[in-house]
């Protein structure tokens, strides 16, 4: 298949009018369009108005999408333990797929073809076969918590790691290798030692497996780990191993110029999530630090209960605004690098080594807009409008491996019924909340 349009490669190539060749999963060929189709005369065309590389969502909750709306206005740990942890405790294994199932549907229609996945303490089976059929990458864990944790959550150390080797074994190379595993520590205040030290014993004994967790979100959050462990919560992290470059944090707002250190010094992935961090009031990570360190930066969206969306593009913007208005300096995350944290950036925490970029043997996870929009009109720099200007719901085609896993064209999602999806998710979600 030959995709043609304005084609962003990466976050410093632009062909305005350019074509990717999608050929056996993989990207054949990206150029100027005269000489791609000079080379591939016989594959179909399709025509877009911008094509980018798929984005990746640094730092998600896809099951929780059943919880958008249900907690606004609350501080991190009452939003978390009063609303966010009983409604997961209360999903079956039904409920949790059809949570499942309606996170990666807004994550596909909106552009997002990679997601670290954070999920819950249990049916995590549910998840990853929904993921499996749906189309999507992803990079998830079944979440790990043996202490502090409500009712219904809190587990048996052993009891929990077993069990997150027998997912290990079960999902990871899963569909080609489109999903991998993440042990999935929820974070140190509700992870005891025993369970942190055993996270890091997995993921060594396994080959590319990743360690996800929370980290230094909320000064209530730091405050606890530091009363428990008598050190701070990135120094508490790197003390029991869970730092490192198989390891991604989420969030990293609130870190001593110490713990910055040991981020840089072990490289150590960290995902920023405006929208979450803003909407919680948790406070604005100092990405440009991080950055300036050579700290690698992912872009995440976290949960719907916390953002309430999770749509990409609307993170791009709010992640370079709000760095901006921080630091008081309007040069500070251009577009470039904020697209980079949204393809490279997410792709090397992942740990997804040919996804990020539209470039030649590299995976084929594309995407297509729609710029025939007075919101992109007139369109002077197609990398600017991807960042400052676009919409998820600007999204018409989204690729992963090479398969069209949604086409506006055709029906939109292509590989479930996304009618169904919102159905039952609002049926569930009406006897789950009343």
């Amino acid at each position: 298949m030959l995709l043609a349009g304005t084609v962003v490669a990466d976050p410093t190539t632009v062909y305005e009018d350019g074509a990717v060749v999608v050929a056996d999963g993989r990207i054949a060929a990206v150029g100027e369009r005269s000489e791609v189709a000079d080379t591939y005369p016989d594959h179909p065309v399709r025509e877009f108005d911008l094509i980018a590389p798929g984005l990746v969502g640094g730092h998600v909750h896809s099951v929780q999408s059943l919880g958008r709306g249900i907690a606004d206005d609350t501080a991190l740990l009452e939003w978390l333990f009063d609303h966010v942890l009983p409604m997961e405790a209360s999903l079956d294994e039904r409920e949790m797929r059809i949570a499942a199932e309606l996170g990666y549907l807004e994550l596909l229609e909106s552009g997002t073809t990679t997601a670290i996945d954070h999920l819950s303490v249990d049916h995590a089976d549910a998840a990853f076969e929904a993921a499996i059929d749906l189309g999507i990458r992803g990079r998830m864990g079944k979440v790990l918590m043996d202490k502090r944790a409500p009712e219904g959550l809190e587990e048996d150390t052993d009891a929990a790691l077993d069990e997150t080797e027998r997912l290990l074994q079960t999902y990871h190379g899963a569909a080609d290798g489109r999903i991998r595993y993440a042990v999935t520590p929820r974070f140190a205040v509700s992870c005891t030692e025993a369970c942190l030290r055993g996270t890091r014993d997995i993921a060594d004994r396994y080959d590319d497996v990743r360690i996800h967790t929370h980290a230094s979100e909320n000064t209530d959050e730091i405050e606890t780990v530091e009363a428990d462990t008598g050190i701070r919560n990135i120094a508490w992290l790197d003390e029991v191993g869970l730092t490192g470059e198989d390891v991604v944090l989420a969030h990293c707002v609130h870190t001593t110029e110490r713990e910055r250190e040991i981020l840089e010094a072990t490289g150590t992935h960290v995902t920023y999530c405006p929208s979450s961090n803003m909407k919680l009031a948790s406070g604005i990570a100092p990405v440009v630090d991080y950055l300036d360190r050579g700290i690698n930066v992912a872009l995440g969206s976290d949960g719907p209960p916390c953002n309430n969306t999770l749509d990409p593009f609307t993170e791009m913007r709010q992640a370079s605004l709000l760095q901006k208005v921080e630091r008081l300096d309007p040069e500070v995350t251009p577009a470039r690098v904020v697209f980079e944290m949204a393809t490279l950036g997410g792709a090397r925490a992942a740990g997804f080594e040919t996804v990020g970029a539209l470039r030649e043997g590299w995976r084929a996870d594309v995407i297509a807009l729609d710029t025939d929009l007075t919101r992109a009109t007139p369109l002077a720099d197609p990398l600017s409008h991807l960042v400052f200007a676009a919409h998820g719901d600007d999204v018409t085609f989204t690729m992963v491996d090479g398969a069209v896993v949604y086409d506006e064209s055709f029906g939109g999602l292509q590989t479930g019924d996304a009618d169904r999806i919102r159905r039952r998710a609002r049926e569930v979600a009406d006897e789950l909340h009343g």
